[in-house]
């Protein structure tokens, strides 16, 4: 493979990546509508279209075997194919969060919410917009923009406090909600991990540009 083949199989590994992540993001935001419409049926969908993204990471990371095997890969290209594995882990354990919400959607489908569900799809949101910007600045090799996404995890990690004590109280005067009110800290605890493998892809992003890996998870 020439060079400019090289480079082009780097692109298409770029490009897998990104449609994995857009896969993840779009299971993020569905698996939190599905909680609060209960809606079991997107939930069901959720949980079907978990193959997409396990199939994804096993092509990309075959092909990211494949290079390194064949092409003998220059120093930053290999770090490039090295953290594209990184990413491609941190991916799938985002998706398998959004399952785990799924079933809880299933599990609370015949039940009245203690509350509306209001700091819950805020979570979420923010979440969404920071898969889809770690991983543009990953792809760009932007890495303030990586130290910015990070900065958007102290919002998750903000409303998860929030409605954690808020959880609390509800569940010191509604015993007969427990298993509910748990439930959905768990929910808020798993978009908070979404948050903190998010923030991986981003000191992934700062070790591929400056070799320098750092912990941005405190």
């Amino acid at each position: 493979m020439t060079r400019t083949g090289f480079d082009i199989a780097l692109k298409e590994l770029h490009n897998d990546l990104l449609r994995m992540g857009s896969i993840v993001e779009k299971q993020i935001h569905q698996c939190i509508e599905s909680l609060v419409n209960k809606d079991v049926e997107l939930a069901d969908n959720i949980i079907k279209n978990d193959d997409l993204v396990d199939d994804l990471q096993k092509e990309i990371e075959n092909k990211c075997i494949r290079l390194i095997a064949k092409e003998q890969p220059l120093a930053i290209d290999l770090r490039t194919i090295f953290t594209t594995t990184k990413l491609v882990t941190d991916l799938e354990r985002m998706a398998d969060y959004a399952v785990d919400i799924a079933k809880i959607t299933k599990r609370l489908k015949n039940e009245k919410y203690v509350k509306e569900l209001i700091d819950i799809p805020k979570m979420s949101e923010i979440v969404k917009d920071m898969i889809r910007s770690a991983l543009d600045a990953y792809v760009a090799a932007d890495v303030d923009r990586a130290y910015e996404v990070c900065k958007m995890d102290d919002e998750i990690d903000s409303l998860y406090k929030n409605v954690f004590t808020e959880m609390l109280t509800i569940m010191a005067n509604n015993k007969q909600n427990v298993n509910q009110i748990t439930q959905l800290l768990f929910v808020c605890k798993y978009l908070e991990r979404v948050g903190d493998h998010v923030t991986n892809i981003c000191e992934w992003t700062i070790y591929l540009v400056t070799g320098e890996l750092k912990d941005l998870n405190e």
